[in-house]
C-alpha cells in the first residue's frame, strides 16, 4: 500500500498549475489533476476556451505522468458566485468574482471533491504561499509570493484555517519566469501558451456586451460635481469608479491644464437612488481621493481580526501596499472595519476587496461599502 501522501490539484490546461503540478511529482506526491469546468452558458462561443483548455490539460497529464479527471462545478458557480456578481452590479457595485470563485469552488466545492477522491491536501498554480505560524504551530498563515509582481495573496484572503490547512502552493516561493523556463525544460505542450486574462466566465468578450445579457438596466444623467447634466449614461452598472474610456464624452468641451491639454473625464460617484452618475475632470480630482473606507462582509485567515492597528491595505489587485491604521467597528447588526490612510487612495470603489497585509502576512479583509475624503 503506498505511503505517498495524495495531492489533487486543479489543472486548468495553463502553465502555472501544469508546472505546479509536475512540481509536487517530483517532491514525492501521489498527484491527481482535476479540471474544473464552472461555466456553461454559450461555452461553444468564440470567447470560450474550455475545449482547448481541457485538451491541453489532458496532454500535460500525459506527460508528466499523472491521471486527470474533469469535474463539472457550474451549478455551483451560477448559484455562489454568478449570481452574487449580478447581484452587486445591479446595486451599483462592482464586484470581484474571483474572489468569491476562490472562497466558493476552487477552495470549498474543489476541495470537497478532492476529499472525496481520498485527498490527504489540494494544491492550485496560484502565486501565494501558506506557512505555520512560526509563533503558533498549530494557526495557518497565508504569505505573498516570492514573486512580487505575480502574487494573488489578494485573491485568496478569504480562505480560512481549515481550507488553508489542507493547501499548497507549489509555485510560491518561484518566480513566473522560472515557472515557463520549467515548462520548456520538460517540454510541456502548453510551455508558450498565453495567461488568461480577465474573468473566467467573460473570457475576452466584450464587458458591457455580456452583462447586457442579464441585467435590466436604466439611463439616466450624466453629471459634473457642480450638477450640470452633460450626457446620459447607458446604466450605472455599466461603469465603474475610475473609469475613464468608454464614458462616451469625446466630443464635450473640457478645460484645459497647465500645460494646454484637455484633462480626460473620470467616473467618480453613483448615486443609485436618482440613477446619476457623476464625473470629473482630471486624475487628481478630489472627488477621486479617499482617506478613509468601511468595510463589512469580514473574512479573517486566522478567524479573528487582526489586533494590530497600524497594518497596510491593498483595495485593488495591481496596487502597492499602503499604510493604514486599522479599527474594528462593531455594532448591534454587523461586524465592520474602518481603514484610515496615510496618503489619500485613488478610486476606492464599493464591491471591491480591501484585504489587510501585516509584511508579507495577508490577514484576510472585506468588501468596500463607502469610502471618504
Amino acid at each position: 500500500m503506498s505511503t505517498k501522501k495524495r495531492v489533487v490539484i486543479g489543472m486548468s490546461g495553463g502553465v502555472d498549475s501544469s508546472v505546479a503540478a509536475w512540481m509536487l511529482k517530483q517532491q514525492g506526491y501521489e498527484v491527481i489533476g482535476l479540471f474544473m469546468k464552472n461555466w456553461e452558458d454559450d461555452d461553444d462561443s468564440e470567447y470560450c476556451s474550455t475545449r482547448q483548455d481541457w485538451i491541453d490539460a489532458v496532454s500535460v497529464a500525459d506527460v508528466i505522468g499523472v491521471d486527470i479527471e474533469a469535474v463539472n462545478f457550474a451549478a455551483e458557480y451560477k448559484d455562489r458566485v454568478f449570481a452574487e456578481f449580478l447581484r452587486e452590479y445591479q446595486a451599483g457595485r462592482t464586484p470581484n468574482p474571483d474572489v468569491l470563485c476562490n472562497a466558493e469552488i476552487k477552495f470549498k466545492a474543489f476541495l470537497d471533491h478532492a476529499m472525496k477522491l481520498g485527498a490527504d491536501l489540494i494544491a492550485t498554480g496560484h502565486y501565494a504561499r501558506v506557512r505555520q505560524a512560526p509563533a503558533d504551530p498549530g494557526r495557518f498563515e497565508l504569505l505573498k509570493a516570492v514573486d512580487a509582481s505575480k502574487d494573488q495573496s489578494y485573491f485568496l484572503h478569504r480562505l480560512n484555517q481549515a481550507q488553508l490547512s489542507k493547501t499548497l502552493f507549489p509555485l510560491g516561493e518561484i518566480e513566473k519566469t522560472e515557472v515557463r523556463k520549467i515548462a520548456e525544460q520538460i517540454q510541456l505542450p502548453n510551455a508558450k501558451k498565453k495567461d488568461s486574462t480577465g474573468i473566467c466566465f467573460i473570457g475576452e468578450r466584450p464587458f458591457r456586451e455580456f452583462l447586457n445579457r442579464y441585467l435590466s438596466y436604466k439611463p439616466g444623467p450624466m453629471k459634473t460635481p457642480d450638477g450640470d447634466v452633460v450626457g446620459e449614461h447607458v446604466g450605472l452598472s455599466f461603469y465603474t469608479l475610475g473609469q475613464r474610456k468608454g464614458i462616451g464624452l469625446g466630443g464635450m468641451k473640457s478645460h484645459k491644464n497647465a500645460g494646454g491639454d484637455s484633462d480626460p473625464w473620470y467616473v467618480a460617484r453613483k448615486d443609485v437612488e436618482s440613477n446619476t452618475l457623476y464625473i470629473v475632470q482630471g486624475h487628481d480630482h478630489p472627488w477621486l481621493l479617499s482617506s478613509t473606507l468601511q468595510a463589512g462582509q469580514l473574512s479573517w485567515v486566522a478567524g479573528e481580526a487582526p489586533r494590530i492597528a497600524d497594518l497596510s491595505a491593498k483595495t485593488r489587485y495591481r496596487q502597492a501596499d499602503m499604510a493604514c491604521a486599522f479599527g474594528n467597528l462593531q455594532t448591534e447588526t454587523a461586524e465592520n472595519f474602518k481603514l484610515a490612510f496615510t496618503d489619500p487612495q485613488w478610486a476606492v470603489t464599493p464591491g471591491q476587496s480591501a484585504v489587510l497585509y501585516d509584511g508579507d502576512v495577508c490577514l484576510g479583509g472585506g468588501i468596500i461599502e463607502s469610502s471618504g475624503s
